[in-house]
């Protein structure tokens, strides 16, 4: 029977939750200062605790000394003053989420339905980390090294709380599978997971998509549609290429983190959101900011709890161990078994891999095809680069100082926008490579999608490529 304890010195405000929330089989004790609480706690373990910051008595954080109540009761901060110092303490010292005066009834509905015991994930996570040597994996994750073990350890911090997460990384390094590892070991695990990419929306549809809309609310609205918010309701809500959004939804989302409230297009009613957001970007965040792209109240507000995932080129020693797990994929998949030659497998270690860990799994599926046979030979892996139209087999060694590429450089005006630099990167290396989108996007590190968006924004037809060669 879940057990609540609700500590606030303001007596009214705690009658009004008590009333909100007792409801069988939930039952609920109040304490108005420290001293009450402690009490109720040795009476009764709560396996909620729903705690004011300004108590009589001292701070409601000093409940945290105690480090038995922290392994079994999920403790929430009420504050009418949230703030992001506020909330990384909390997470510090063991809350798992914080609700903000007056208390979204949505919210607060949410966190009664998801109640865990701390030492529950807490023994989850840790049975992953131990079992990390052997399995090589952590969640839906792979990789043993120092960079992925810290990547590792974030998401062991920050899954059990219901902090917003900032992912940043490298297009195909895997920023989605991080958010779905933090969604999957959070409370929020039996709710849905909804992952968004914002540049693959139409800039007219993506409010629409994100919010929903109204029957009627714009010519062909021949009825109403529920947004990603509601439909991930309770769970998850992956926003991925966020520097995408317009800027004037940017505001609008902003708002929902703030308020925890949202309207459909068209509407005049505010819903209420109980979802956790994770955003993520393959750029820079600052340098988005400072061209434009991105929201310099926004990234703070996003930024809660930053997380950055390294390119595939910084854990090398990963790539064995990546391949053989997506040849096992394939494998049941298709139904051919299948192995690398240890000459193959030093060869796709060997590689820089621009792509990432997309990239990567890419051509261990063309390399099955071309092999044929039982075992991928290093000749397949060359094979498929060819087949694959690269100007250079992406899996020859690396020279050293770009030998064995044509010689090509940028020149840019000191006081140029970060925008400007950006276009000019771009546009010369996509004349670089001849037009080739696929060889433009993996050197560059961003996704096709993005470049596709990119050259229609900078109209890349004749003039700008013939601008881009001088």
């Amino acid at each position: 029977m879940p057990h609540v304890l609700i500590v606030d010195d303001d007596r009214d405000a705690a009658v009004t939750l008590r009333e909100l929330i007792a409801a069988p089989p939930i039952t609920v004790a109040l304490a108005h200062s420290l001293r009450e609480a402690r009490r109720q706690i040795a009476l009764q373990q709560p396996d909620l605790v729903l705690l004011d910051m300004q108590l009589p008595d001292g701070s409601g954080l000093d409940l945290f000394d105690d480090a038995q109540f922290v392994a079994d009761s999920e403790i929430v901060l009420v504050t009418g003053h949230a703030s992001l110092e506020t909330s990384i303490q909390a997470l510090r010292l063991g809350a798992a989420d914080y609700l903000v005066k007056p208390i979204n009834l949505r919210h607060l509905q949410g966190l009664l339905s998801r109640l865990t015991k701390p030492a529950k994930l807490k023994a989850e996570v840790e049975g992953l980390t131990a079992r990390l040597g052997e399995s090589g994996h952590f969640g839906h994750l792979w990789g043993r090294s120092a960079a992925m073990r810290r990547v590792y350890e974030q998401i062991a911090r920050v899954a059990a709380t219901g902090i917003t997460v900032f992912v940043t990384g490298e297009s195909g390094s895997g920023k989605e599978v991080v958010a779905q590892s933090v969604h999957d070991l959070s409370r929020r695990r039996k709710q849905p997971f909804l992952a968004v990419n914002c540049g693959a929306i139409s800039p007219h549809l993506i409010e629409s998509e994100i919010f929903g809309h109204e029957k009627g609310s714009f010519t062909g609205a021949d009825r109403q549609h529920l947004g990603f918010f509601e439909r991930a309701n309770g769970g998850t809500l992956f926003l991925d290429e966020i520097t995408e959004m317009p800027a004037e939804l940017q505001v609008k989302l902003l708002r929902v983190l703030e308020t925890g409230r949202f309207m459909r297009v068209g509407s005049t009613e505010s819903q209420e959101a109980d979802v956790r957001v994770i955003a993520a970007t393959n750029r820079a965040p600052l340098q988005a900011v400072a061209a434009g792209r991105l929201r310099e109240d926004l990234l703070y507000r996003l930024n809660v709890f930053p997380i950055h995932l390294p390119p595939l080129r910084e854990r090398s020693e990963d790539v064995p161990l990546l391949a053989e797990h997506f040849l096992r994929a394939i494998v049941a998949q298709e139904g051919r078994a299948c192995r690398f030659a240890p000459a193959a497998l030093a060869q796709l270690q060997r590689h820089a891999w621009p792509g990432n860990v997309r990239e990567l799994r890419n051509a261990v599926q063309r390399a099955y095809v071309m092999a044929g046979g039982d075992v991928i030979e290093r000749v397949w892996l060359e094979d498929g680069a060819e087949a694959a139209g690269l100007a250079a087999a992406p899996f020859a060694a690396a020279a050293p100082d770009g030998a064995g590429e044509r010689a090509a450089s940028v020149t840019l005006r000191v006081g140029a926008s970060m925008a400007d630099a950006e276009r000019e990167l771009i546009l010369a290396t996509f004349a670089h490579y001849d037009q080739h989108k696929e060889r433009t996007a993996a050197v560059l590190g961003i996704s096709l999608k993005t470049l596709y968006n990119r050259l229609k924004e900078y109209g890349a037809g004749k003039g700008a490529l013939a601008e881009a060669k001088r």
